[in-house]
């Protein structure tokens, strides 16, 4: 592994924005932990540590206010096609999810409860930029993220499409989840919600009560807890 140009570092200083990750193929990983879990999935093209790399250096391409160390340029992977659902497998979608630590939480938990695969909406928040991949703690390296046109998507699932929306079922009603295995469920945008052409499509509204049931409280839960409370459900 050589020593970079400083012409390579301005390069990849660029990989902070979509345009430039999806132009070259490539992404940033930081920390131990993290590069150790991606570098065994994904191609390793430059490796930044203290001893091979001046510490200005790694702070110029380090998206965190302390460098944890060492930084890791991969090559994006290629997923191919979005994956036709089958039977005896849980898939997870998000539509309009943007906030980059969300993403990256939903990820980790992923990964936790055993989704294999997450298909996201064009305008969902990038897997591969830097707050995403730190957040995910290396769970990326199993967990194949997928972008296609959601509600067209789903339209051709011929498995349980269940989505969160308020007026939806308790998802501990009996009935309410009739097969825990096999499926897709559907997180939707932060402020939103779903989108109106991905909650037409859903066959199994389901919603997750507050408690106790007859008292106010905040009007909703992140949908980074709200995802791992709904996989945790599925998982029991």
């Amino acid at each position: 592994m050589r020593n970079m140009t400083q012409n390579e570092l301005k390069q990849l200083q660029k990989l902070h924005m979509k345009k430039y990750r999806d132009e070259l193929g490539l992404f940033v990983a930081e920390g131990d932990k993290c590069i150790g879990e991606l570098r065994g999935a994904f191609e390793l093209v430059h490796l930044l540590t203290p001893d091979n790399t001046p510490r200005k250096d790694i702070e110029r391409l380090s998206s965190l206010r302390t460098p944890q160390g060492s930084i890791a340029v991969l090559r994006k992977p290629d997923h191919g096609q979005c994956p036709v659902p089958q039977p005896g497998t849980l898939y997870l979608a998000l539509d309009e999810v943007q906030d980059p630590g969300n993403l990256g939480t939903i990820i980790r938990t992923a990964d936790w409860f055993g989704i294999r695969d997450i298909i996201c909406s064009a305008n969902t928040a990038d897997c591969f930029s830097p707050k995403v991949v730190q957040a995910t703690m290396g769970s990326l390296a199993r967990v194949r993220v997928h972008y296609t046109d959601l509600a067209q998507w789903l339209a051709a699932v011929s498995e349980p499409i269940y989505g969160t929306l308020l007026d939806g079922r308790s998802i501990y009603d009996a009935g309410a989840i009739p097969d825990r295995r096999s499926g897709v469920i559907v997180m939707g945008n932060e402020g939103n919600g779903l989108s109106a052409a991905v909650r037409r499509v859903v066959t199994h509204p389901l919603r997750i009560p507050s408690f106790p049931p007859d008292e106010p409280t905040n009007e909703s839960l992140n949908v980074a807890i709200a995802t791992a409370v709904i996989l945790a459900e599925f998982r029991r």
